[in-house]
């Protein structure tokens, strides 16, 4: 695991009044933007009403074994980063989303689920703050691990509203609140390619570029040059997006894949490693060159294939900080997520993704990258104020969503003794991902790929 969680939610003041188990699992995607799935999702609530404050999200652990300390982690987070932004909270919201991989089997997703929501509520009581709900999403239906009584709880679970059909959908839709589709769909937009054939391709075109492209990264005297030259075509890729409308979203990706071939894309990634030519790249975030990039940038990540997985954490994050820079806060944070996936200790995707999670203004960032202010500071110096970038990642990021406020259906758990926890913020995935390195060739394209992103001028970390 890496130590990213990731906390997301739409934020605005539109005040909807929610009532026991069925309107909360309705009102899951509309907090997030997007159907969580194989996730844990835990709401802060304050005041007596129960408004929402902050929200946190995290892939569920694979391995039992880490639910105990994962659950810890999460408790933790939440709760400090609430202090933090809203105060301390009152009570907490735990959902548990996870499909079954039949399709059928609910309800066994959900006693196999049991612990970790217990392990959650334990965690969250420890810490003086009780457990108002604590849902399973699965298959279409909801369980309680709260509420014993089998006529509003059955073991069959209760169905999920049919989507659009609610209360809460028609608020959400008068507020301007839009439902992405699922995690699973909107990582499947900036995920490598699967197909053999496309991979095989892109990864023999990124093996064919590494070699003399890495050379001249590495030496001072060319190292300006690949950088121009980086710009130039990645510029020339966004003219020709550009100038191709795109297609409703389920077939854009493919049409803009279309339009770059292996060569071009494997230059632009291999010259995106350079943290100098990244930083100019990130000007590009608003208006149509920001649509543009952000068209590219997911073509990029989505051809990191392989053992060059490692690479997609610049592309993603120049994704992340576009969506971010455009108001697609949800975007924002599956990009960053992902990139921090690819590579955990990615500096500006801790600092975007914490800065993100925090609720802090990206015009400040924008100023800098426009020369307009940040007196010649770098972007990363611009999000962190200047200050400390280490261990950027492990504070707890927690935003802030719209102040819905849940009615209190039966007596909160009841308080355990406050335990600390002295772990850092846990990850996005649930499960850690193999470092990408170059394949092994006449070269050692691998090693001096690492050399690039481990050095720049003057040892600076060029990656980062």
């Amino acid at each position: 695991m890496n130590k990213h969680h990731e906390s997301t939610g739409p934020s605005d003041g539109q005040q909807i009044t929610l009532r026991g188990p069925a309107e909360l699992a309705d009102a899951l995607p509309y907090l997030m933007g997007f159907h969580p799935s194989d996730s844990v999702v835990m709401v802060a609530l304050h005041g007596g009403r129960g408004r929402f404050g902050g929200r946190l999200r995290l892939g569920i652990p694979q391995a039992p074994g880490e639910w105990g300390p994962v659950a810890e982690q999460l408790a933790e987070s939440l709760i400090s980063g609430s202090e933090r932004r809203d105060g301390r909270p009152d009570a907490i919201v735990i959902f548990l989303c996870q499909d079954s991989p039949d399709g059928e089997s609910g309800r066994l997703t959900m006693e196999r689920l049991r612990p970790f929501a217990q392990s959650l509520r334990t965690a969250c009581g420890a810490l003086d703050v009780p457990v108002l709900e604590a849902l399973c999403l699965s298959d279409g239906r909801y369980w309680s691990y709260c509420c014993p009584d089998g006529r509003c709880c059955p073991p069959q679970g209760n169905p999920l509203a049919m989507p659009g059909t609610t209360v809460m959908a028609a608020a959400a839709a008068y507020a301007g609140i839009q439902v992405r589709g699922t995690l699973r769909e909107m990582e499947a937009r900036l995920a490598p390619w699967q197909t053999p054939e496309e991979a095989s391709a892109q990864l023999q075109a990124l093996d064919r570029v590494a070699p003399s492209l890495v050379t001249r990264i590495l030496d001072e005297r060319a190292k300006a040059q690949v950088a121009k030259e980086t710009l130039t075509l990645a510029h020339t890729l966004m003219g020709r997006l550009g100038r191709t409308q795109p297609a409703p979203e389920a077939v854009s990706d493919l049409g803009d894949d279309q339009l770059i071939d292996e060569d071009e894309a494997a230059a632009v990634i291999l010259g995106l490693q350079d943290r100098e030519t990244r930083d100019k790249a990130a000007a590009w975030m608003e208006g149509p060159d920001g649509h543009c990039a952000l068209r590219l940038w997911r073509t990029l990540a989505r051809r990191c294939v392989g053992p060059y997985g490692e690479h997609a954490a610049a592309p993603l994050t120049l994704a992340g900080w576009v969506s971010w820079s455009t108001g697609d806060e949800p975007g924002a944070r599956v990009a960053l997520a992902m990139a921090l996936r690819a590579d955990p200790e990615y500096t500006f995707a801790q600092l975007l993704h914490r800065a993100c999670n925090e609720g802090l203004d990206p015009e400040t960032l924008r100023r800098c990258l426009r020369g307009d202010g940040g007196g010649g500071a770098g972007p990363q110096a611009a999000v962190t104020g200047g200050g400390e970038e280490a261990g950027a990642g492990t504070g707890a990021g927690v935003a802030r969503g719209p102040a819905l406020h849940v009615r209190r259906v039966r007596p909160a758990a009841n308080r355990a003794r406050r335990r600390g926890s002295g772990r850092g913020a846990s990850d996005t995935g649930g499960t850690t991902p193999t470092p990408g390195t170059a394949r092994p060739g006449p070269v050692a394209t691998g090693r001096r790929m690492r050399d690039v992103r481990r050095y720049g001028r003057r040892g600076a970390g060029t990656r980062r």
